[in-house]
């Protein structure tokens, strides 16, 4: 019996260690934030469906986002601008729980796949975009990522403002930030589509639970808060863009 038991062991423990070896690795995906808070960085609630849906789908997250000042500060109260300044990597850190890295020190090598949650921080402080529409600026850092994540053809996720990140630098790539049409209020930045199409980009309608997946470029895009409607939907659909990332990878 020992002797048995003993030669059950012997060819066990290899196989052991053979279906553990085989088992896939957590997708390593990189989150960059832009500030806490809708109107001068990230959209807190998009920000942490990202984070919720990456955790059931077993991705190991690293959150970044650049170490500058903020465009401005906004008194979230009253929706006016706050004599005060703050910093985008700083402020981000209140999301990310405190883990969380400059982007200057992000390596495309080490993950793969990047998501840009939205809020009005992502065309604040990522880009110009708030203030210079098709004729913003990007971000050094922000460029750079974007960039290098789509020369190593990696997946790229962004939500509501944020894909005009990928339109502005990704030429010839098809977003969507939701509608064209404002549809009674349902869609109040429904111009930013237009805007989207000068930057030589193509938009995509999609519905605020949908996403468009442009196969070619690997960028998945959901409009998220750029529709008026209820939170629950707006987790869907970053939902769905996050999986349609985890699948790429």
């Amino acid at each position: 019996m020992l002797a048995a038991a003993h030669l059950l062991r012997f060819v066990t423990a290899p196989l052991a260690r053979h279906i553990h070896m085989s088992r896939p690795a957590s997708a390593k995906v990189a989150v960059v934030l832009s500030g806490c808070g809708v109107y001068d960085g990230s959209e807190v609630h998009e920000a942490s469906a990202v984070m919720v849906h990456l955790s059931r789908g077993g991705a190991d997250v690293a959150v970044f986002a650049p170490d500058v000042d903020q465009m401005h500060v906004i008194n979230h109260t009253k929706g006016e601008p706050s004599d005060e300044k703050r910093n985008v990597l700083v402020e981000s850190a209140r999301i990310a729980r405190g883990k969380i890295a400059a982007l200057s020190t992000l390596d495309v090598g080490g993950h793969d796949a990047v998501i840009l949650p939205g809020g009005f921080g992502a065309a604040k402080n990522l880009c110009t975009f708030a203030v210079d529409g098709p004729d913003c600026k990007v971000n050094p850092e922000v460029e750079k990522t974007i960039k290098s994540f789509h020369e190593a053809k990696k997946p790229i996720g962004l939500c509501c403002i944020a894909p005009v990140l990928a339109a502005k630098l990704i030429p010839g790539c098809s977003v969507t930030v939701g509608n064209d049409q404002e549809e009674g209020g349902r869609w109040p930045y429904a111009g930013t589509a237009g805007a989207v199409g000068k930057m030589g980009a193509t938009h995509i309608r999609r519905d605020v639970n949908e996403v468009h997946v442009d196969t070619e470029n690997k960028i998945v895009t959901t409009p998220a808060f750029m529709c008026e409607t209820k939170l629950h939907e707006i987790y869907d659909g970053v939902g769905h863009m996050v999986k349609e990332v985890l699948d790429m990878v």
